[in-house]
């Protein structure tokens, strides 16, 4: 981004902001509940990019493992990231890393949203799955049924909608000049520039 590093900071705390919202919204289910956390992170990263969405979503681990209440069901501390559902608040970084090289790299259009938002998830997945396997003793079998599979349909339909509001949402604060990213031009910067 171009603007300064005091407005990218701003930017990061407010996609933290919006990730730990969203994280509150949650369908309860036996053994990992869904959550609108791995929405908020494909909003976040497709928005704000890689750097300002990656620095985002550590801001928003930093306040969880600081026991400030902004994981789900408004949990905090380091007991929830090492506990069942940590792999998968860890694997947001990853996630927000991946997600951001690929639209860095492909553009930003709604399908290459959708593609890196459907990468994030099975990254979120795997990092989720991994680590409930480790931490609940389980069999490979028994962590991908409990820790991926109920989520893969679901995990789609927000990848689908994250892609499609985020695109939406930087595409609007790019033409009110909010956010400008060097890879990408806003209308003005592109007539300034013939």
């Amino acid at each position: 981004m171009k603007k300064s590093s005091t407005y990218n900071y701003v930017l990061a705390a407010f996609g933290a902001a919006i990730i730990a919202v969203l994280a509150q919204v949650t369908i309860p289910l036996p053994l990992i509940p869904i959550t609108g956390q791995t929405l908020a992170v494909g909003l976040v990263v497709t928005i704000l990019g890689t750097r300002v969405g990656t620095l985002s979503v550590l801001l928003y681990i930093l306040l969880g493992a600081a026991s400030l209440p902004v994981f789900s069901g408004f949990s905090g501390g380091l007991g929830i990231l090492v506990g069942p559902t940590g792999g998968y608040i860890v694997g947001f970084l990853v996630t927000a890393i991946i997600m951001g090289l690929y639209l860095d790299k492909f553009g930003l259009t709604i399908f290459h949203a959708i593609v890196a938002n459907i990468i994030g998830m099975v990254v979120t997945l795997a990092f989720g799955t991994t680590w409930l396997k480790i931490v609940g003793d389980l069999t490979w079998t028994a962590a991908f049924m409990g820790g991926a599979a109920p989520f893969i349909v679901v995990g789609i339909v927000k990848a689908v909608l994250a892609a499609w509001f985020g695109v939406i949402v930087r595409r609007r604060l790019e033409r009110a000049h909010l956010i400008s990213f060097s890879g990408f031009q806003t209308p003005a910067e592109q007539r300034n520039s013939v």
